[in-house]
């Protein structure tokens, strides 16, 4: 039986807290659909301090944020561009057109075709998420994505250098300095400034995956992605410091980023638990991470390594963070997850800046039903077909007899008139 050392908030304080959240979201896309640049310019005045003439970067404005970051900037971004989308071309690889003849005459197929237009959110009020650019940018162009539209908020004033020259090499045909709900409802429900998209992209803060829940239905989306959550999966093989290193790194997020350790020694949850303190006061951001530990961290004592998978895929983390003797158990066994980072040796850090796997995953539970943020979600299987007159004669007669079944005339009458044209055959 599960003994936790720690509890986060109870469920029905998520739940007060998400319907608040929704209510602000949905006024806000109300008053951009109705008043478009206008309800724009307001809510970025006063959410971000920000009322410039238009949103749009100009080619100027992105060059000159190159002055702004150095040499190695570039170097590292390009760095983990390169990885990102390297990865990304090898996923790209298994996404391969179909043709097959499944019957005589019956040709079936599928073609993979990229979303047209895409727009992609890179989270940057708080810190200036640079890599968010490489995920769904660099990703959506791997893709063959036509029309990619980035849009980031401002970073201390202005926009953020780092994330305009990160949305620049990604290959960003259009780059917004526009964050937040504003953001989202201006590339899904358009403005005179900004044309539409497709889609909607790329992680953010509970407003922000709201805004996206919200307009899911008139443009697609990744997931839903945010806040960001942390679970390690710990044993005695690791010690606290490192335990409380890997929680903190992702509580720094934001206060409402869940933390949660599970472990079958008792002796390492409390030690970790000390060590959390301990490093809480000097983290830079202990701040923040203090408040995302102390409403929404946990840690959990198991009895056996299988009570710690029951448990993991029970609270199904974005991230999952596996440091056991036998790391490989979960990932033969793990179901519920957004991505696993398996051993010591790895963490999300390298995950969420770097390595080449997408950090863009799904939160909240998500991760029972959907993966995250990859070269496949820019694109769509659409199927076709093609017969010849024999194999639709054939075919026909099975379609008439179940349209019939079911009790519908007109696509009875559909299969019916080829019976009649191809065979001569009178269905009645």
């Amino acid at each position: 039986m599960p003994k936790f050392l720690k509890e986060g908030i109870s469920q029905a304080e998520k739940d007060d807290a998400d319907a608040k959240v929704r209510k602000i979201v949905e006024d806000i896309l109300e008053n951009i659909k109705s008043r478009g640049d206008d309800a724009l310019l307001e809510y970025s005045n006063k959410f971000d301090n920000w009322a410039p003439d238009r949103f749009q970067l100009s080619r100027l404005e992105i060059d000159k944020c190159y002055d702004q970051v150095t040499k190695q900037n570039i170097i590292d971004i390009k760095f983990a561009q390169t990885q990102v989308r390297g990865f990304a071309e090898i996923q790209k690889k298994a996404l391969v057109d179909v043709e097959q003849e499944t019957l005589p005459g019956v040709i079936l197929g599928h073609k993979n075709i990229p979303v047209n237009s895409v727009g992609c959110y890179v989270p940057g009020g708080k810190y200036p998420m640079v890599a968010s650019a490489h995920m769904s940018v660099v990703t959506a162009k791997v893709a063959g994505v036509k029309r990619i539209i980035a849009c980031a908020p401002p970073f201390e004033g202005k926009p953020s250098p780092a994330i305009v020259v990160a949305q620049d090499l990604a290959g960003a045909d259009e780059i917004y300095c526009l964050g937040g709900v504003q953001a989202m409802g201006g590339m899904a429900l358009g403005t005179n400034q900004m044309a539409p998209v497709d889609m909607l992209v790329g992680p953010g803060n509970a407003y922000v995956a709201e805004a996206k829940r919200q307009l899911f239905g008139r443009v697609g989306i990744d997931l839903l992605a945010g806040p960001t959550e942390t679970l390690v999966i710990a044993d005695e093989s690791v010690d606290g410091e490192l335990c409380a290193a890997d929680l903190l790194g992702q509580a720094e997020h934001g206060p409402t980023s869940p933390v949660v350790l599970i472990t079958n020694s008792e002796s390492l949850a409390r030690e970790t638990i000390v060590e959390v303190e301990r490093q809480l006061n000097i983290l830079s951001t202990g701040e923040i991470a203090r408040q995302a530990w102390e409403t929404y961290g946990q840690v959990i004592v198991c009895d056996s390594q299988e009570e710690m998978l029951s448990e993991a895929e029970r609270i199904a983390s974005e991230h999952v963070q596996v440091m056991t003797q036998n790391p490989n158990y979960f990932l033969e066994n793990m179901t519920n997850y957004g991505a696993l980072f398996l051993g010591p040796e790895t963490n999300v850090s390298y995950g969420d800046k770097v390595i080449g796997t997408n950090h863009t995953l799904p939160t909240k539970g998500a991760g029972r039903y959907t993966g995250g943020l990859w070269v496949g979600k820019f694109i769509k299987t659409h199927t076709y077909q093609r017969i010849t007159e024999k194999a639709s004669v054939e075919v026909g007669k099975y379609c008439s007899r179940l349209c019939a079944l079911e009790g519908f005339a007109g696509h009875k009458e559909q299969a019916d008139i080829r019976l009649r044209r191809y065979a001569g055959i009178n269905e009645g």
